[in-house]
């Protein structure tokens, strides 16, 4: 396999460069003298910030881009072997790297590599222990899947020691990965177009712990079933996090505001810390705070500096975000919960602002998502007072499976909460704009493009 080392930079060439982990790495090598080229099937302000600093992207992607002079190639799972570039680079006998190898080797450069797991809340967890390493001045490098306010983007090319990524279970990508810490939120069934059932994934996890490097640091959910069987090939330190003091790192003495926002003193190992502020509401985010903790205390951060990263960490993009308010009062949040158990937790959430009517617009991200997990979304969505389906986002598939958002309606019907179907985005704007009230909750959720019903209803 190709090996990237940073202090031999050569010409790497990716394939599918718009995307928001492509195109991070794309800059990470930029900024240590790399040669990047690369294409995208169309301009985005992404590939537009890489031509600025100085890559050639292409568009669209075609056999004419592999040129004489690159020396490596990199593409993601999205690119198949049909691809015009993707053939060009093999018939030119091109070593060829996916994303995760590059990533992999990437992380390799950096002493102490960061990577955050788990079926729910990777962003949000790798993001506060990104802006706890910033406010501790040790100017991480950071690789995240959402845009993180503090630095105005997924991606932060530091001087420091630190590179913090969020590592997707999905294909075994982070099986490439061989962190000092690792941590892993949760383990449940999800991506089940790649996974055959729950024990399959499990065995991913346990042999993503099992790269962790030995002199590093595994941090794990102790509510995950049999948790130590996930750790068990771990040659690492292990600690846990959790509710209660039967975990290494816990809260006490819980206290919520009136938005729905946490404070606590975190315990770690018995001895009680300084107490943390959140920004982010729900009980789910202590667990992600207590995640970061665990991992920024093991690492030797100073407890003022995690209070006071935490005090600035509002939450990444499109995690329960406030995006304003309709002309009549009514309260646009967007929240990026695709899984039954994120919807769950983020309506949870919803339900502690108190007097508000809460109105799901809710877009399934999937067909096999979607037929998996018919009536758990039929449960979780029933959390709202009012659901509102938009038909499903496909991503990478193709509809073949029988499943609709009709579907969906019907199961949260059968849980007694009102829901209604509309075919497109401006069927629901103008339902919403006819029907909503000043005490309305209105969250656009998926992880499709269904934040553009709140856009464009604030415009």
């Amino acid at each position: 396999m190709f090996k990237i080392e940073f202090n031999s930079p050569v010409h790497v060439h990716f394939i599918g460069i718009g995307g928001i982990s492509m195109s991070g790495l794309a800059e990470i090598l930029m900024d240590r003298g790399f040669t990047v080229s690369g294409s995208d099937n169309k301009e985005s302000p992404l590939t537009d910030h890489l031509s600025e600093i100085g890559a050639k992207v292409s568009y669209p992607q075609k056999a004419e881009n592999i040129t004489d002079d690159i020396d490596v190639v990199v593409y993601t799972a999205a690119i198949h072997p049909d691809n015009p570039e993707f053939k060009a680079a093999k018939e030119a006998g091109l070593p060829m790297l996916t994303r995760a190898e590059l990533l992999g080797q990437i992380m390799e450069n950096y002493k102490e590599s960061i990577a955050v797991a788990g079926t729910h809340g990777k962003t949000t967890t790798s993001s506060m222990i990104s802006q706890i390493l910033l406010s501790a001045q040790k100017d991480p490098t950071i690789s995240i899947g959402g845009i993180l306010p503090s630095i105005k983007s997924n991606v932060h090319v530091g001087s420091g020691d630190q590179f913090v990524l969020e590592a997707c279970e999905y294909t075994n990508s982070y099986h490439s990965f061989f962190p000092k810490y690792n941590v892993i939120l949760n383990v449940e069934e999800d991506h089940m177009d790649f996974f055959k059932d729950l024990s399959d994934v499990r065995n991913s996890f346990r042999k993503f712990a099992s790269n962790t490097s030995s002199d590093g640091l595994l941090v794990i959910n102790r509510a995950i079933p049999d948790y130590s069987e996930i750790a068990a090939d771990c040659k690492a330190k292990t600690v846990t996090f959790g509710m209660d003091s039967s975990a290494d790192y816990y809260p006490e003495d819980i206290k919520y505001n009136e938005l729905g926002l946490a404070s606590f003193v975190p315990v770690a190992k018995g001895k009680s810390m300084q107490r943390i502020s959140l920004h982010v509401p729900g009980e789910h985010n202590i667990l992600n705070a207590l995640a970061a903790i665990a991992v920024c205390s093991e690492m030797g951060i100073d407890e003022k500096d995690m209070a006071e990263g935490f005090r600035t960490f509002t939450g990444a993009d499109r995690r329960f975000q406030y995006k304003g308010k309709l002309k009549n009062g009514a309260i646009i949040i967007d929240d990026y919960a695709h899984h039954p158990t994120e919807i769950s937790a983020s309506l949870d959430t919803a339900r502690k602002l108190k007097d508000k009517r809460v109105v799901c617009i809710f877009q399934p991200h999937t067909y096999t998502r979607t037929k998996a997990f018919l009536k758990e979304f039929g449960a979780a969505l029933s959390k709202a007072d009012l659901v509102v389906l938009a038909d499903i986002y496909a991503a990478r598939e193709q509809d073949v499976y029988g499943v609709s958002s009709k579907d969906v309606a019907v199961e949260v019907k059968k849980n007694g909460t009102e829901s209604l179907y509309f075919s497109t985005f401006e069927e629901i704007e103008k339902y919403i704009e006819k029907n909503s009230t000043p005490k309305d909750l209105l969250i656009t959720m998926g992880a499709g493009d269904v934040f553009k019903i709140g856009e464009d209803l604030l415009q």
